[in-house]
């Protein structure tokens, strides 16, 4: 195979700012990844992210937008989303009283994940969760 190709599939998609998109976000990730022991999971990072992306950044404003990337590999499934920008800070994952009613679905998105990565830049945050096909044999990202 030549050095620059590969097996990899990449899928995106962008969405309006509204809560409804959410359920679209989680159709297109369990579509894409029908047949796949890995799409329960991959569906529940995919609907934490997007509904992180509109609750708490510039994305659930009026005008804004969140986008998605799915790519899948023989050794990882990678999602991606992609927001309009923080409101007040950078997504991160935060310690929280036993009461609280948010802020746990970073958290979450990192326990069920085998890394999470966040990329900020000028015009938004870009949250990676990776997915190892096979741990067992030390599945690693392309």
């Amino acid at each position: 195979m030549h050095e620059y190709m590969s097996k990899a599939k990449v899928w995106g998609m962008s969405c309006p700012g509204f809560p409804e998109e959410v359920s679209r976000a989680r159709r297109w990730t369990r579509d894409i990844l029908r047949g796949s022991p890995l799409a329960d999971d991959a569906e529940l990072i995919v609907s934490e992210l997007s509904a992180n992306a509109i609750l708490h950044t510039a994305s659930g404003k009026e005008s804004g937008s969140f986008h998605l990337a799915l790519a899948v590999s023989p050794q990882v499934v990678a999602l991606s989303v992609t927001d309009d920008g923080a409101i007040h800070s950078a997504p991160k994952v935060e310690r929280l009283e036993a009461d609280a009613e948010h802020g746990r679905g970073l958290g979450m998105v990192s326990a069920i994940a085998h890394r999470v990565v966040v990329h900020d830049s000028q015009n938004g945050h870009t949250v990676t969760a990776e997915l190892f096909t096979d741990v067992r044999t030390g599945g690693h990202p392309c």
